[in-house]
């Protein structure tokens, strides 16, 4: 498989991740001290960051350049949703960080690398997506 047509998708996971990271730090603002949640979405944000290392690492094996932000559309989709979808409090914010996770996170992963990676980076994402859906389970734990 030639490199570029890897190094292209996996680079707009990554954005992914940053968005995901940006989006956290959100929602961690806005939960108070005390909430065993913060603590939670503070070790999601961590995650996600090793995520962001790990695929900049893989794109640099193909000798690539590894994108460091979340794109122009990535800070345009943020700046829009801090206005007109600001969550209030923990049931809120909750339920938008499961809808990140899997419309943003999980599902727009599986479309941008099918058919289109190789193995070695196809195994990375696979080990991304396990720990997300993780993510999504533990948010969904937390609702009920």
């Amino acid at each position: 498989m030639e490199e570029q047509k890897v190094i292209k998708p996996l680079n707009k996971l990554l954005q992914g991740q940053y968005m995901g990271i940006h989006s956290y730090e959100e929602f961690i603002k806005n939960l108070d001290d005390a909430s065993p949640l913060r603590s939670r979405f503070i070790t999601i944000q961590k995650d996600l960051k090793h995520h962001a290392e790990l695929l900049s690492e893989r794109i640099q094996e193909l000798h690539g350049t590894p994108a460091t932000s979340e794109g122009v559309i990535g800070k345009i989709e943020q700046f829009i949703s801090q206005i007109f979808d600001h969550p209030q409090g923990e049931k809120d914010i909750l339920k938008h960080a499961i809808k990140g996770e899997n419309l943003y996170g999980i599902k727009m992963t599986e479309n941008l690398v099918r058919d289109k990676l190789d193995e070695k980076s196809l195994s990375l994402v696979h080990q991304i997506l396990d720990k997300q859906r993780e993510h999504v389970d533990y948010l969904k734990s937390e609702l009920h």
